[in-house]
């Protein structure tokens, strides 16, 4: 299978490939911060484990999800750096002071339940795996990995955004991720295929996430809203609906295009790109808001 992206990006550096026109087609943009996997030799040489454990790292192929995106115009931030390296959904100070040689007294970091848990800016470890890293990073090596990619990710997410509010009145960040197949809520109920977060009505609106669940049921993948994914640093970032900059986290199940072994593209590859594509759609023919027809007149 042709994993690659079916056009050429318009720009591309060590942080991201952007797809799509300068002057976008539609309110919505979408970002795909977890699918990274260029993974150099010096990032795999400070590793105390195999590869294959820092690919759990990954939201395995999400950018995928996009490619019917990409080839219809749309705009679309597909990261390249791997999470291994730097988690783009965490803030660039939310850094475990375990990990860092040569921490500045004066540089004040922010903690987290992920951060605790060892998924911070720089994933510290994973179940299975107490350690990721033969030893701490030195401080520098932190600021590079922020300069190099977290920013210039985050920067031309901005930029993104702000055309796209330039050009359609408002902007929608579509922030595509990928989870583990969940549990069922209850007995007879079917689990989740799709989490829609948006920080509890803080990055978006009820309306857009209604919407998003209601289309995304007419082609039959059950959606839980905040729970147990509110989304993270991106949409809290880029999601401030009093500036008409409005953004969602969207949480597919792997099991639904992936593989049995939830390694490679699977058969439901094409229908998840489908429920994208519908969502996407849908989204942008829609005011985000019920007041903002009148505010506009």
């Amino acid at each position: 299978m042709n994993h690659r992206a079916p056009s050429v990006p318009v720009e591309s550096c060590a942080a991201y490939d952007l797809f799509g026109p300068e002057t976008p087609i539609s309110p919505v943009v979408i970002s795909v911060p977890h699918a990274g996997r260029d993974y150099d030799e010096s990032l795999l040489a400070q590793a105390r484990v195999r590869p294959d454990m820092l690919w759990r790292l990954e939201d395995r192929w999400a950018d995928l999800l996009a490619h019917r995106l990409i080839e219809r115009g749309h705009r679309v931030l597909v990261a390249r750096a791997p999470r291994a390296m730097i988690d783009l959904n965490r803030h660039e100070r939310e850094v475990d002071p375990g990990m860092v040689m040569g921490l500045p007294r004066d540089v004040a970091l922010h903690s987290s339940a992920k951060l605790r848990g060892g998924l911070g800016l720089i994933p510290r470890r994973l179940p299975g795996a107490h350690e990721l890293w033969l030893r701490p990073l030195a401080w520098a090596e932190v600021q590079r990995r922020i300069e190099a990619v977290h920013r210039p990710y985050h920067a031309a997410l901005a930029r993104m955004m702000r055309a796209a509010r330039d050009s359609h009145g408002h902007a929608i960040l579509i922030d595509l991720h990928s989870m583990p197949p969940l549990p069922p809520p209850a007995a007879g109920q079917d689990p989740p295929g799709l989490v829609l977060g948006d920080r509890f009505g803080r990055s978006a609106s009820a309306r857009l996430m209604t919407l998003a669940a209601d289309v995304a049921a007419l082609h039959g993948v059950v959606a839980a809203q905040n729970h147990p994914y509110a989304g993270g640093h991106m949409i809290e970032r880029h999601g401030r609906p009093d500036e008409d900059l409005y953004a969602m986290q969207l949480e597919f199940d792997r099991s639904l295009y992936l593989d049995a072994a939830l390694e490679q593209p699977g058969e439901g590859l094409d229908r998840m790109q489908g429920v994208v594509a519908a969502i996407v759609d849908a989204l942008g023919q829609e005011l985000p808001r019920s007041g903002y027809a009148l505010a506009a007149e």
